[in-house]
């Protein structure tokens, strides 16, 4: 067990902060809802001890991937850093480019698929309810 889990079991106050190096996080996997293609996965949030309030993540959509059309019941942002692709939600499609940000709303059914000749790259942040402090 971890020093910093111990720290949390015990009750004790969190830490100020936790500093995770992507690099560290990276796993090869289809995406979800769907498993359509291949990307690059950075849980990053995955290294935060429990509880953590939000999920904060990065991935990247292999060329012809995507992440299936799913119901949400949170907010989620999706954040372009490169690439292109097509963001879905309840119907409506729109395209997003490096530096977009689509803002899909709680009940919403939503998706993204990559498009373009490079990888969609993307920043994916949502509250995490099981963790809320």
């Amino acid at each position: 067990m971890s020093a910093l889990l111990a720290i949390m079991l015990a009750g004790a106050a969190p830490p100020a902060m936790v500093v995770i190096d992507e690099a560290a996080t990276i796993r090869e996997e289809a995406p979800p809802h769907g498993a359509i293609g291949m990307s690059t996965a950075y849980r990053i949030s995955d290294a935060v001890p429990a509880p953590r309030s939000f999920e904060f993540r990065k991935r990247a959509l292999h060329v012809g991937a995507a992440i299936g059309i799913h119901a949400i019941d949170h907010d989620e942002i999706y954040y372009v850093l490169s690439g292109t692709g097509v963001v879905h939600s309840d119907g409506d499609e729109s395209e997003l480019k490096t530096g977009s940000a689509a803002w899909l709303y709680k009940g919403a059914k939503v998706g993204i698929r990559q498009t373009g000749g490079e990888p969609l790259v993307l920043i994916i942040a949502y509250p995490n309810k099981a963790g809320a402090r």
